[in-house]
């Protein structure tokens, strides 16, 4: 199957491939709180309350992930509203080791140049899912791997960058406005740098409770973009779980 052919429910059946200890994990729980009662006087409403807390998160989360990576327009890239998928592009593409944009994007600009880099290191990016994500999806063809705060490209070299469901895996600060400063460096004067992201707001904890503080607010992108010198020139909102901040240089007009 082509990397930019995605599969029916593929990316329900990644979460739960990926995250499948989480999910036998609280199968176990339900269970046992199910049978306890059994056993227990005067523990019914206290144990059915508990896997009540467990189920319904769970099954919220699987749903907006069901309805984000698999019925939206995120992997279409039809939000993008393209007027240069016919010009010939230098295109980078940054992620974190889990690659699902980059035949996408290639199919999106076939006519253009795709570069594209991998930016994950074991000893930062340490989840169990994004090793089993490795394992079971090849790198795409001509993947470099990169040090997301030195990047091996040329300055003014790129015409779109794009970190997709990525960015927000560099968890420090300082090391974020850096790798935003080095994809400043790398656009051109009238290019485009295209970060998509989960934010950490109402709607992310709705959908997935603490989880959501694995993501970044709006507060902290706008105040990491403005000190990486990249101006905000459109937002897009996917849908309402996920965002792209569109980036130019800052003076850069189009």
């Amino acid at each position: 199957m082509e990397a930019s052919i995605r599969k029916p429910l593929q990316g329900l059946r990644n979460i739960v491939r990926f995250n499948w200890h989480y999910y036998l994990l609280s199968i176990t729980a339900v269970v046992v709180l199910l049978i306890v009662p059994h056993y227990l006087d005067h523990s019914k409403v206290v144990c059915y309350t508990l896997a009540s807390l467990i189920v319904i998160p769970t099954m919220v989360s699987l749903g907006v992930s069901t309805y984000v990576y698999d019925f939206s327009d995120l992997y279409s890239f039809r939000w993008l509203n393209n007027k240069q998928e016919d010009q010939e592009l230098t295109i980078l593409n940054l992620h974190a080791g889990f690659d699902e944009s980059s035949g996408l994007i290639k199919k999106t600009f076939n006519k253009s140049t795709l570069l594209v880099g991998d930016f994950y290191e074991p000893s930062k990016h340490t989840e169990i899912s994004i090793n089993r994500a490795r394992n079971a999806y090849p790198a795409y063809p001509g993947t470099i791997s990169v040090n997301a705060v030195d990047l091996p490209f040329k300055d003014r070299s790129a015409d779109k960058i794009f970190a997709f469901l990525s960015a927000h895996e560099i968890r420090k600060e300082e090391e974020r406005i850096t790798f935003l400063k080095e994809l400043n460096r790398i656009i051109k004067d009238k290019g485009q740098v295209l970060i998509t992201e989960h934010l950490r707001d109402m709607a992310n904890f709705l959908a997935y409770n603490i989880g959501f503080f694995h993501f970044h607010s709006r507060g902290i992108w706008l105040r990491a973009f403005k000190s990486a010198g990249l101006k905000l020139v459109n937002e897009k909102k996917i849908t309402p779980f996920i965002s792209t901040f569109i980036l130019e240089k800052n003076g850069t007009t189009s």
